[in-house]
């Protein structure tokens, strides 16, 4: 999937990430100001989270739920993560290994810890209101 899009159109992009997506690890790369923390407060409504999404820059990780308290995705955003250790101290492995969406901010802070067929979503500036967005398996 390659697309461009106006920041308007964000949510027909999640709906369209979400069913283009071959597993449930999506991690997205992208500068700094791009609109990975925007996709995915959309991808987290379109999944019908009852929180609004949003960063868990000093937190790492946000986690969002149904309106029945089942756990559909995890955001995480490794910006400020040290070394891959980290990761592994707050517990990477556990969230890996559940049935849930995961939202990988800065994954190359983890490199080593991404799983081999993870969704690589890479975003692009054209302009001020538009965006490129391309989804590989990794």
């Amino acid at each position: 999937m390659k697309t461009t899009f106006q920041l308007s159109e964000i949510d027909r992009v999640a709906q369209e990430v979400l069913a283009a997506a071959p597993n449930k690890t999506l991690c997205f790369y992208g500068d700094m100001g791009v609109g990975k923390t925007t996709l995915i407060k959309s991808l987290v409504k379109e999944l019908g989270a009852v929180d609004i999404a949003n960063s868990p820059t000093f937190g790492l990780v946000n986690e969002y739920a149904d309106s029945d308290g089942r756990q559909l995705a995890f955001h995480f955003d490794f910006y400020r993560l040290n070394d891959e250790m980290e990761a592994l101290d707050m517990g990477f492995d556990d969230y890996l290994a559940s049935d849930a969406w995961l939202f990988i901010e800065w994954p190359e802070k983890i490199a080593s810890l991404i799983p081999e067929d993870a969704v690589r979503l890479n975003l692009h500036f054209i302009d001020e209101k538009t965006r490129s967005i391309e989804l590989n398996v990794c």
